[in-house]
């Protein structure tokens, strides 16, 4: 029995470097988007999945010990669900909403994990207690207060850099101080408050973002690569006027004629079917078949005008036949007598207004 345990913890280590060192062949690749970056990290995924149910299995961890119980080489494994949790979050592939529920989920864990071996810093465990209480609407900053998210922006600053500087003169100890395990132990302790401390970094940016889901309107799923296959009109059920096959370019003339729509006028109670119009003889409905489409003259020119001057529209007189000389009647010596005197008043009318004696206003 000790030796299978011995096995299988070898198999978890060989298994947990496995994961790990495809979890930093992705940083060699530079588009997320990529399906080279996603085949690693749905391969690393799957790893750290595998690490995970292998140390649920083996019991690595219990709820009965404390953090001293655990041995320095096994400290590593808690950090099995955040590197997971960061993984989920990077698939680009799944929908969004499940990818943020999955992550949240491998975070969740993780922090239960800590709090259960009481691994969490005070403020930690304050920001633990405040998502239990909340997980839906859990902030890092204040919403209401900038002050207070301006000092919290920048005490978490510092501990985050406090945390990575602490990281990184631990990795710097020589080789021989590596081997021993208290120095061993106090790196992974410092590596695992700061994955604490993305950790909820990591939850607050989540619930942002499934708040911003919840307000989008609701989309029709994508349809499947069999589906998209198919005819619009039969994925949609859009009937086809034309499914019966015709081997002339003219459709036939039942479909010409009322849009194929051929059939009853009326019902048999008496009520339309469709809308008709009333005609006065088959003999105008076969004429309407093969005519002009715009309106054709209804009379001649010289129609039309007889027609306006019988309606009072034309008016006679006008030109040159009313301005010119009119033909005298000698024998009128009424009309004669008339001329003669009009004449005479306008001789007299200019002798006594000579020309220019009316203009008063130029006079020098």
């Amino acid at each position: 029995m000790e030796a299978d345990s011995n096995e299988q913890n070898q198999s978890l280590r060989t298994l947990f470097e496995t994961a790990n060192n495809q979890r930093h062949k992705l940083n060699s690749t530079p588009n997320p988007s990529s399906s080279v970056y996603q085949s690693h990290l749905q391969t690393a995924t799957k790893a750290f999945h595998q690490c995970r149910d292998l140390t649920e299995r083996l019991s690595i961890f219990s709820p009965n010990e404390i953090e001293d119980d655990i041995s320095s080489s096994d400290l590593q494994y808690l950090l099995i669900n955040h590197y997971l949790g960061d993984l989920l979050l990077k698939n680009s592939l799944d929908p969004r909403k499940d990818v943020l529920l999955r992550s949240r989920a491998a975070y969740e864990r993780y922090l239960k994990l800590l709090d259960t071996y009481d691994m969490l810093s005070k403020s930690d465990n304050k920001l633990y207690q405040r998502y239990l209480s909340a997980p839906e609407g859990f902030s890092l900053l204040s919403q209401s207060d900038p002050t207070a998210r301006r000092n919290t922006k920048i005490a978490r600053y510092k501990q985050e850099q406090e945390l990575k500087l602490k990281l990184e003169y631990l990795a710097c100890v020589p080789l021989a101080l590596q081997n021993d395990d208290a120095a061993s132990r106090e790196i992974y302790l410092a590596e695992i408050q700061l994955c604490a401390h993305n950790t909820f970094h990591a939850l607050d940016i989540i619930g942002q973002e499934l708040k911003i889901i919840s307000l989008m309107p609701q989309t029709s799923p994508a349809p499947r690569p069999e589906e998209l296959a198919e005819d619009h009109r039969q994925r949609n059920g859009i009937p086809n006027k034309y499914d019966n096959y015709f081997d002339k370019l003219d459709p036939p003339i039942s479909q010409l004629l009322n849009d194929g729509k051929a059939g009853p006028i009326l019902s048999k109670d008496g009520k339309p079917l469709k809308p008709f119009t009333l005609l006065d003889s088959r003999q105008r409905m076969r004429d309407g078949v093969f005519r002009q489409d715009h309106a054709l003259p209804t009379m001649t020119i010289d129609e039309y005008l007889a027609e306006e001057k019988r309606r009072g529209g034309i008016v006679d007189g006008g030109g040159q036949t009313s301005t010119g000389p009119q033909d005298v009647n000698e024998d009128d010596m009424d009309r004669a007598d008339g001329d003669t005197m009009k004449a005479r008043e306008w001789d007299e009318f200019v002798e006594s207004n000579p020309k220019g004696s009316g203009n008063t206003l130029n006079r020098g």
